[in-house]
């Protein structure tokens, strides 16, 4: 017998698939040209759908951009959850998903990111209209990054904002830096990071 969808977990896969195609939108088009319509036809929705979950498209980028940051620190968490000292071995392996996870994603995402903030600081009104939902990804990184480190024991040795605030400024940059400029950045970003997580 087929499984029954609640209400509830319908609308989590329409999200799910909306985000998909939001993220391969503005990755192949660009954050400005790409239009809701766009991305609805790309999920196999309606525009509709979209206002079912989302403000506006600032709203869906900041989505889009949330579930990035989960991923990478899951990754993150990941690989410290079973180690017992974080050596050269450790942040090997963090940098090495890092670059993996930047590779799945492609250097057009990370161009996007910086695209995204140009169009924020060239738009005050859509920056204004979305601060509380970027502060609200910052915040919901920040708790992330806390139970997460709290699940292997480990303080965070700066405030958990500063910390969200800082790999939302430097993860893109660092992609792109070491696409641009062939050389591995991932590994000296990463040792940076770590400096500030004191392990048991």
């Amino acid at each position: 017998m087929a499984e029954r969808w609640t209400r509830e977990r319908r609308l989590e896969r329409t999200r799910t698939l909306l985000l998909d195609a939001a993220e391969e939108v503005f990755a192949e088009k660009g954050f400005t040209p790409a239009s809701l319509d766009d991305i609805a036809r790309a999920a196999g929705y309606t525009k509709g759908a979209i206002y079912k979950h989302f403000t506006a498209k600032e709203d869906l980028f900041l989505a889009v951009s949330d579930r990035y940051w989960r991923r990478y620190f899951d990754h993150f968490a990941d690989v410290l959850s079973g180690a017992t000292e974080v050596g050269a071995g450790e942040l090997d392996a963090i940098a090495q998903r890092w670059r993996q996870l930047s590779k799945d994603r492609g250097v057009e995402q990370s161009a996007l990111g910086h695209e995204f903030s140009l169009y924020l600081l060239r738009n005050p009104e859509a920056r204004e209209r979305v601060a509380a939902k970027r502060l609200e990804v910052v915040e919901a990184l920040g708790k992330f990054i806390v139970d997460g480190i709290d699940q292997i024991g480990g303080t965070l040795l700066i405030p958990p904002l500063t910390f969200a605030h800082v790999l939302i400024a430097t993860s893109d940059s660092v992609v792109l830096g070491s696409e641009l400029d062939d050389i591995d950045l991932y590994r000296p970003i990463v040792g940076m990071y770590v400096s500030v997580i004191k392990l048991p």
